[in-house]
């Protein structure tokens, strides 16, 4: 080519390359900033797989360019309360974190390789919130690619693929996390589901996922508190026993989320957990406790959700593996695992380096580290406690006089509001979900979250600065949506679902 152009110079050849290059393909590369919210749809809907979903996509998705507390603003300037994005835990745009980034931003940033004080600080602080026996910390970009990592380190502690897990459950989008997650893997085509024996009822990913029943005190088979807890830790067992006497092998892992979030809020009942982890680590497993939607203060009475039932009576059950996500980096992608020495030094001996290039870099530990400090100057917990307390005794209020209301259940600032037809049958009102969600959204300017394997269950895990007037605010326009305009439509069979 260069040949054709010998009075050129290698700058300007390169610029006549291009040039042609462009005119061939009709200026391809020419690419406009979207000008409206239309245009940003069009865009969206051109370049992004169907598979990528946008919520409210059945009435009016939303675009937001701006966000304040628990406050979202579209572009048109209208606010919006946000109960269902625990990702800004500590607030949208809290300016000590945005600080934080900002400065460190514009110090230095980096792979992961070399030393840093802030990623250094980060894991010391970390570890200090945890029991004393997870000491070692491994830095990731995500809750996903954190789960991710705890099964690796679960198998390489105990020679065994084989992995129990909680029926509604979701610990994030890799392939071997999607193996854990029955909300996933259950309506997906990518799995050849089979059951493990001939004896039960459930089809997993293969013999190594074992599915057990969610520890649901509502709808699930065992509903009295005192001894649900023992019945639903049975069936876990019975995974054990499977894998060690029908098999003849040893049990990798029991990953189990603090609250089975979008299982639609369930928080394992007392008992549950002594008597399943026992189980499991007699039969050679591990214990993972995923904290990525409630770790951090969200429940309010306690820091992380795996103490939610601890009591004075008995030990306390600690995990061997914690991981960590979402509101860690307050919209910044950081993610964690921590463990034990005796873990991480098997993981060690398999003789590959843990290396991710952005997990824990210095300007998202920056982030992570202004996290921690708001959660502690700001009381986040304590005021987790207070708000939710509140919330959840005004719903349960609401509850008797709007028979919609079938259950409210959670702890702190995660909630879980289930809807039905019939209390006695239970009948979801998955429809009627769906429409008291998009009227929250069109006519109140509410953001909620739908979950629950039936999808009537209304999730709420707002930034921790929702305050008692954002409780009252939600609580009386829901009152409102249903007695005013869910009493006016009558029939629903016309209404889509509603994804948020």
């Amino acid at each position: 080519m260069a040949s054709i152009f010998p009075f050129l110079g290698t700058a300007a050849l390169a610029t006549v390359l291009l040039k042609l290059e462009l005119e061939k393909n009709g200026n391809k590369r020419e690419c406009k900033v979207p000008a409206s919210k239309h245009d940003v749809r069009a865009l969206r809907e051109k370049h992004f797989s169907k598979s990528v979903s946008v919520s409210y996509s059945n009435s009016e998705p939303l675009m937001f360019v701006k966000g304040d507390g628990s406050r979202l603003i579209d572009e048109s300037g209208i606010s919006y309360l946000d109960t269902r994005n625990n990702v800004s835990h500590c607030g949208h745009s809290n300016p000590r974190v945005a600080t934080a980034v900002q400065q460190q931003v514009m110090q230095f940033n980096s792979n992961t390789r070399y030393l840093h004080p802030n990623v250094a600080h980060l894991a010391q602080r970390l570890s200090s919130l945890l029991p004393d026996s997870l000491e070692i910390v491994f830095f990731c970009n995500s809750g996903s690619e954190a789960n991710d990592l705890a099964l690796r380190l679960a198998r390489a502690y105990s020679n065994s693929p084989n992995t129990i897990v909680v029926d509604g459950a979701y610990h994030g989008h890799t392939l071997a996390v999607l193996e854990c997650s029955p909300y996933k893997y259950e309506y997906s085509k990518e799995f050849d589901l089979k059951a493990p024996k001939d004896s039960v009822d459930f089809k997993s990913p293969g013999k190594h996922i074992w599915k057990v029943p969610a520890p649901d005190t509502y709808r699930g088979p065992h509903r009295d508190v005192k001894d649900a807890g023992i019945k639903y830790a049975a069936k876990v067992a019975e995974a054990c026993d499977f894998y060690q006497y029908t098999c003849g092998e040893s049990v990798g892992a029991f990953i189990i989320e603090g609250g089975i979030g979008v299982g639609g809020a369930i928080l394992p009942p007392p008992n549950y957990l002594p008597r399943s982890v026992k189980a499991v680590r007699n039969a050679g497993g591990v214990y993972i406790a995923d904290e990525v939607q409630t770790g951090f203060g969200r429940y309010g009475s306690s820091f992380w959700a795996f103490q939610h039932t601890w009591t004075e009576d008995e030990d306390p059950v600690v995990p061997d593996i914690v991981t960590v996500g979402k509101p860690f980096g307050n919209g910044m992608p950081l993610a964690a695992v921590v463990t034990t020495r005796k873990i991480a030094s098997a993981f060690e001996k398999m003789g590959v380096d843990y290396f991710n290039t952005f997990g824990g870099n210095p300007v998202c530990a920056a982030a992570g580290l202004a996290v921690l400090d708001v959660i502690e100057s700001d009381n986040l917990q304590q005021r987790a406690h207070e708000v939710g307390g509140y919330m959840m005794t005004r719903f349960v209020e609401l509850q008797t006089r709007l028979d919609i209301i079938g259950d409210v259940r959670g702890s702190g600032l995660f909630i879980g509001i289930e809807l039905v037809r019939d209390r006695k049958t239970l009948e979801a009102a998955s429809t009627e979900t769906s429409f008291i969600s998009t009227t929250l959204k069109k006519k109140y300017h509410i953001l909620t979250s739908i979950d629950g394997l039936l999808e009537n269950v209304l999730i709420v895990k707002p930034p921790m600065v929702f305050s008692k007037a954002d409780a009252d605010y939600f609580v009386e326009c829901f009152e409102k949506v249903v007695l005013e305009d869910l009493a006016k439509i009558g029939d629903l069979s016309f209404l889509g679902r509603t994804p948020t």
